[in-house]
């Protein structure tokens, strides 16, 4: 039998009326960081970096035209806690990680991301063992222990070459990782080292050492740990009448720093990357930072820059795939951020490394003048 032509119209047109287009979802920019506990000072400015990068690049029209939205978690700055958050952000189907803050809480956490194909981007974890690993999915904006332990190495070198050089870590692999940097650059230099000692990454009373490096009657004392410990070691150390200099790693580019030492932080030392507040690369973000809360630790830079590194090379991919993200990443091609050119090498490693020493005065630090 003929259908008529309006009937068959009406039959042909009942199918679309129950299709709907598939509307883009938003793309999840997971942040694992400690946002609470010791370390909550410095996650949190590294989560405030996130936020913005991701306001920024939304405020563009986003990322292939999607949308990006932060899933944050905390992870304490703990190994275990995460691989919890780790496995949590997997979970939720995120396209980057930006995290973890140290060394002891990303390698658990790659571990997690490589299993499952994640791209994550560290800003702040730096030590070589990471990229050692062989994972195609982890970079860093950041430099290395090596790196910085160099720069410190040679500073101790030249200025405290006679003297008694004392090296003291939390026994963390951040902090031991950069104490046994220093010490190979000492050693190539032929400088010894009067005094090793420990600590442990919490505590409080640190009596017990500023007492041995006192009776060594140390010139300078290097500190590979984080800043709680730091400050409290620089604290107890002056008041009880100990005038060695005191050198640190990145970790002490934190306010939080100052507000433990106090004024007997004054003229602390440590290695970090070249202030890029100074830098022309870092106008663009200073400014949305500034009109959304105020001066942003130099901490958050570095996560910004991890966001943007991943849109760009997301863009340039023409896809979210993490395989296809990687391959760009891996290109050698430099990414414009906050933090300057950003480009890596086969490891995942930065190709750039400007680390210099700054010197803490009057609750804030400079680089030191050449």
């Amino acid at each position: 039998m003929r259908v008529p032509f309006f009937a068959r119209a009406a039959v042909l047109a009942l199918p679309l009326l129950s299709i709907s287009l598939p509307a883009f979802a938003d793309i999840k920019i997971g942040v694992g960081v400690p946002l609470s506990g010791r370390l909550a000072a410095v996650g949190t400015q590294l989560r405030r970096g996130a936020d913005q990068a991701v306001a920024d690049i939304n405020a563009k029209g986003g990322v292939l035209g999607q949308k990006l939205v932060v899933d944050a978690v905390d992870d304490g700055g703990e190994p275990t806690q995460s691989v919890a958050a780790a496995n949590r952000l997997v979970t939720d189907r995120v396209a980057m990680v930006m995290g973890h803050m140290t060394t002891g809480t990303t390698m658990p956490a790659a571990q997690v991301y490589a299993d499952e194909g994640v791209i994550v981007i560290t800003p702040s974890s730096t030590s070589p063992e990471l990229t050692a690993q062989g994972w195609d999915t982890l970079f860093r904006t950041c430099g290395r222990d090596d790196q910085q332990g160099q720069v410190i190495g040679a500073y101790l070198a030249d200025h405290y070459k006679g003297g008694k050089i004392a090296i003291v870590d939390d026994q963390t692999t951040y902090g031991k990782g950069l104490a046994d940097a220093v010490r190979a650059t000492l050693k190539a230099r032929g400088v010894p080292v009067a005094l090793n000692g420990t600590l442990t990454a919490g505590e409080k009373d640190f009596s017990s050492m500023v007492t041995r490096l006192k009776s060594a009657d140390v010139d300078a004392v290097f500190y590979g740990g984080l800043y709680p410990e730091a400050g409290l070691l620089v604290r107890q150390s002056r008041t009880a009448g100990l005038k060695a200099a005191f050198l640190a790693g990145d970790t002490l580019a934190s306010d939080e720093f100052w507000t433990t030492a106090g004024a007997m932080g004054e003229g602390v030392m440590m290695a970090y990357n070249a202030d890029v507040r100074q830098s022309p690369a870092a106008k663009e973000a200073l400014d949305s930072f500034r009109k959304n809360g105020g001066e942003p630790n130099i901490f958050s830079l570095y996560s910004y820059a991890a966001v943007q590194v991943w849109a760009q090379a997301a863009a340039k991919a023409g896809s979210t795939d993490p395989k296809k993200v990687a391959a760009v990443l891996h290109s050698g091609q430099e990414f414009m951020t906050a933090v300057g050119p950003v480009s890596y090498d086969a490891k995942g490693d930065r190709k750039q490394n400007d680390y210099v020493i700054y010197a803490w005065h009057n609750g804030a630090y400079a680089p030191l003048a050449k």
